[in-house]
């Protein structure tokens, strides 16, 4: 289903004089709000394809119906994401679970709905059922030779289907690792490994990047052959400058300084981007800023920082994309709310004061420096995002149309109420 143009403005209009109230007064407190605006209007975060059905755990999935069973119904349900706020104009498509049989005609859906392909995902952490060889032990790690060149051969499938429809990067995530001591010899996975990504990395188009992903466990306890940022920027390093780390929110140990890490990949030029989600514990694939707002805006703080000092485009040289699980929640409406957290975030990192943070920090004014940090933080500036949105076409308020629009059971009647979606 697509959504009314003319009835997003005459929502809007039912709610722009509060919207304009408030926006008066953040104006007045952010002295670069018309800046910051221009900057929300510019940026966009990918949709995951495998994000857009209702997630599971290890125990059940309980589908909320109408979730989109084909790659078609999954790129219209990104455009009603777009559509709404304006800032999700790219889906990233996840290889086998979402192959394009036709890529001009997908191609041209996109385009349709305003959308981009932003990074193809490979995937060698599960057995497809016509697959010859098995993953239980690794793919690009394995011992088999003839099971790390199957895992190679898939990821090089996968940037073929990218450069159909115009991405430019590839992510490659792996679960190989360990489960108990002594089941791998650490220096030889690593080594295979190495090897086996210089395969992909050489079938690169030149403007292509590869985003090496880490994760520090899960489904491997033990070990996990790319476990962390070190890891993965060592194998970044070895592939040469097309090579990047990607940061995923969840994939580290409890407590891990996220945005120091993020600073000292910008310093060497080796930050990919971003998956985006929240944590209590691990890897939770919650909404974005749904437990730790707070560092979700430092992470920007750096990411700004870095960005600036190095000549960057905020919106286009690093990639932003979604990684969660909704498990209990409408998954749009879960999307929704992690993109309106994000730009919150970015927002809130915009309006930093960064000469004064700097010069508190030469003097060492650890007082002043956290004031600067907190003050920003503390701002509302839910009236910028909401301008950015509405001068792009969107809706003030997206999830409030959502509901008011009833799109879900719309797309239930259309879709029925058993459908399943590929991936998570």
């Amino acid at each position: 289903m697509k959504l009314n143009k003319e009835d997003i403005q005459e929502y809007n209009e039912g709610l722009l004089e509060f919207h304009q109230e408030k926006l008066a007064f953040t104006k007045k407190e952010v002295t670069n709000a018309e800046a910051i605006i221009q900057k929300l209007v510019d940026f966009q975060i990918a949709i995951p394809s495998w994000a857009l059905g209702t997630g599971g755990t290890r125990f059940g999935r309980f589908s909320g119906g109408g979730e989109p069973a084909t790659l078609e119904q999954k790129i219209e349900d990104v455009g009603l994401l777009h559509a709404l706020n304006q800032a999700s104009g790219a889906i990233s498509l996840h290889i086998p679970w979402d192959i394009p049989k036709d890529a001009a005609a997908i191609k041209a859906l996109a385009d349709e709905h305003g959308l981009v392909f932003d990074a193809v995902n490979s995937n060698t952490f599960q057995d497809q059922a016509d697959q010859e060889l098995s993953y239980k032990f690794g793919s690009l790690q394995h011992t088999d030779p003839a099971v790390r060149q199957q895992a190679v051969d898939h990821n090089i499938e996968v940037i073929k289907h990218g450069i159909e429809l115009g991405s430019k990067s590839l992510t490659v995530w792996l679960s190989d690792g360990s489960c108990f001591p002594g089941q791998i010899n650490f220096k030889k996975a690593f080594e295979n490994t190495l090897e086996s990504l210089q395969k992909i990395y050489a079938e690169l188009p030149e403007d292509w990047k590869m985003f090496v992903e880490y994760k520090a466990f899960e489904p491997n306890f033990y070990s996990m052959t790319v476990g962390d940022w070190g890891q993965s920027l060592l194998f970044a390093n070895k592939l040469g400058p097309k090579a990047k780390t990607l940061v995923d929110l969840g994939h580290h140990l409890p407590n891990a300084n996220i945005e120091q890490i993020v600073s000292l990949l910008m310093m060497e030029g080796k930050l990919a981007g971003f998956h985006f989600n929240d944590s209590k514990y691990a890897d939770d694939d919650l909404t974005a800023g749904a437990i730790k707002p707070y560092q979700l805006f430092l992470i920007f703080n750096e990411l700004v920082a870095g960005m600036d000092a190095a000549g960057m485009n905020h919106a286009k040289d690093l990639g932003w994309m979604i990684d969660a699980s909704h498990n209990v929640k409408d998954p749009l409406e879960d999307l929704l709310q992690s993109v309106e957290a994000i730009m919150l975030a970015y927002a809130q990192a915009l309006s930093v004061d960064k000469e004064a943070l700097e010069n508190a920090r030469e003097d060492n004014d650890v007082v002043v420096a956290q004031n600067i940090l907190q003050n920003a933080f503390r701002t509302d500036m839910r009236a910028l995002v909401a301008e950015a949105r509405l001068r792009a076409g969107g809706a003030l308020n997206p999830i409030g149309f959502y509901r008011k629009m009833d799109v879900r059971d719309k797309l239930i009647r259309e879709r029925g109420s058993k459908t399943v979606a590929t991936g998570l």
